[in-house]
């Protein structure tokens, strides 16, 4: 390591451990356009400053809440298209892929039957690694960036694990129709079309739960994750009445409808995947949270809905995990309770929630001290360096969230990655982070090399000092960083330097 990388990282290690209605937005300084970008974008750079100086912060902060539909770059669209997740859907992928395990379950060589088994794993990571490149690729080059901050704060929230059973061929899609729609919508909204999706309720395991099998399970992480919170009020009674509830909400398994009691007939219902199935059903009464729910069907799961959702236990919880993303990883108890309001006020609408937090003096007052998550780190940097060169293999992207240890889609546990600096500031982090600088300040990542694909011009090393938005990121470097800045032999050396520096670990 160079020495004035060396002299660095101490000072980095450092850092890293020091842990009514109102106004629209607050009427920000132009002055405070950089670390407002660095907030509520994946990463400063020339073309989103260049969007939101031309506008006016404020103006721009209104568009990123409301915003109107992205238009991506050309070349990335065309990339999206050519994706199977984007071709196919939801139900042609897993159907697909359930016939080509029954196939290599049918074969009688073992050696085929393996080889058969290899390949099916292989086309199931190879759908979960084009859902992952697609959500990176939009992170960083979607001008609607907010939203793809908020589709990936809902994607954790709502967290399902990739790995169990066939979830890879559902991740895609779980994002994409899932999630992204109501990334900025209403929270209700989010809560039902997760609530119907396969990717949670086969995660969960809903898909099992049916009267006389109760399981639980999916049940006390909507209570406990998704919307109460942990100390939202609830009993282990409420998560036995939830559980009953769910009965008959799972997964389609076969092409062809179970066979009913005629009058179970009419309740049936299949959405794609999505199935409810009737005769899984519990239609027992039920009390949940000191209210009965009547004996309805489906319909019980709606109500039960409404109830979660508008929980005062609820406002308070989301806003307060949506304060600890964007403000301070412990938010003022009063900004927690102001955005709590607003989001009762809208009944639970997400942009409405952001404004107010926004236009708060602690939103203001905390900027360039949140300490970044590793693909906060990844995407900020790859963002700075390139700007809107199209990025044409996200394997190494991929490969440093693996390394950092926040893989997408990849958390095992359902509570979603921890947001707070106590979860990445650790001296492994750090070194990792400063390898991963090099890699992109000298030119070598292999972003823009992508196999099988005609060659391109390679950009070689991005010229970092020469950007406007470094340049006005140099005027609030400390001294240290200066001086190591001052010391780079070659280009490379100062975009490795710039991007490990201890400024560029928070946002």
């Amino acid at each position: 390591m160079h020495p004035a990388l060396t002299r660095l990282l101490p000072v980095l290690l450092m850092l890293a451990g020091c842990a009514s209605a109102p106004p629209p937005v607050t009427a920000f300084r132009e002055a405070d356009t950089l670390a407002i970008l660095n907030r509520v974008t994946w990463g400063v750079n020339d073309s989103t400053l260049r969007q939101a100086s031309s506008v006016g912060i404020n103006r721009y902060l209104q568009t990123q809440l409301r915003p109107p539909p992205a238009q991506l770059p050309p070349a990335v669209t065309a990339q999206l298209a050519a994706m199977t997740i984007s071709q196919q859907s939801l139900q042609e992928i897993v159907q697909a892929m359930d016939q080509r395990r029954k196939d290599f379950k049918a074969q009688a060589d073992d050696d085929t039957k393996k080889m058969a088994q290899q390949a099916y794993q292989r086309e199931l990571s190879r759908l979960a690694q084009e859902a992952a490149s697609r959500s990176l690729l939009r992170a960083l080059y979607s001008p609607n960036q907010l939203e793809e901050q908020m589709t990936w704060f809902w994607l954790n929230h709502f967290s399902v694990h990739q790995g169990k059973n066939n979830l890879r061929a559902m991740v895609g899609d779980y994002e994409e129709r899932a999630i992204r729609p109501h990334a900025l919508g209403k929270f209700r909204d989010l809560l039902a079309a997760t609530m119907r999706h396969p990717a949670m309720l086969q995660y969960l395991d809903n898909d099992q739960n049916a009267q006389g099998r109760i399981n639980e399970n999916y049940a006390r992480e909507l209570m406990e994750l998704h919307t109460l919170g942990v100390d939202g009020g609830y009993s282990q009674r409420d998560v036995q009445e939830l559980a009953r509830v769910l009965t008959g909400l799972g997964v389609a398994k076969s092409a062809t409808p179970p066979k009913l009691r005629r009058e179970l007939q009419s309740q049936y219902l299949r959405q794609g995947l999505f199935e409810f199935n009737p005769a899984r059903h519990d239609y027992g009464d039920k009390t949940l949270l000191g209210a009965a729910i009547r004996a309805t069907g489906l319909a019980e799961a709606d109500e039960a809905i409404d109830r979660l959702s508008r929980h005062p236990a609820t406002a308070r919880f989301i806003s307060r995990k949506l304060a600890t993303f964007f403000v301070a990883d412990e938010p003022p108890p009063a900004l927690v309770e102001d955005m709590a309001q607003a989001f009762a006020r809208s009944d639970g609408d997400i942009a409405t929630t952001l404004e107010t937090m926004f236009a708060a003096p602690a939103f203001a007052a905390s900027l360039g001290s949140k300490f970044k998550d590793p693909q906060h780190y990844a995407l900020s940097a790859v963002r700075l360096a390139w700007d809107t060169t199209p990025v044409r293999n996200t394997a190494p992207l991929l490969s440093w969230l693996n390394r950092m240890g926040q893989p997408l889609y990849g958390r095992q546990t359902p509570d979603g990655y921890q947001m707070t600096q106590a979860a990445w500031a650790s001296s492994g982090q750090m070194t990792t982070r400063f390898d991963i600088a090099r890699t992109i300040g000298g030119g070598n990542a292999g972003l823009f090399k992508a196999d099988g694909a005609p060659a391109q011009p390679k950009p070689g090393y991005p010229a970092l000092a020469e950007r406007q938005t470094v340049k006005a990121l140099q005027a609030a470097l400390a001294a240290g960083t200066r001086q190591a800045l001052q010391q780079a032999a070659t280009p490379q050396e100062w975009n490795s330097y710039l991007l490990s520096a201890p400024e560029m670990m928070y946002r």
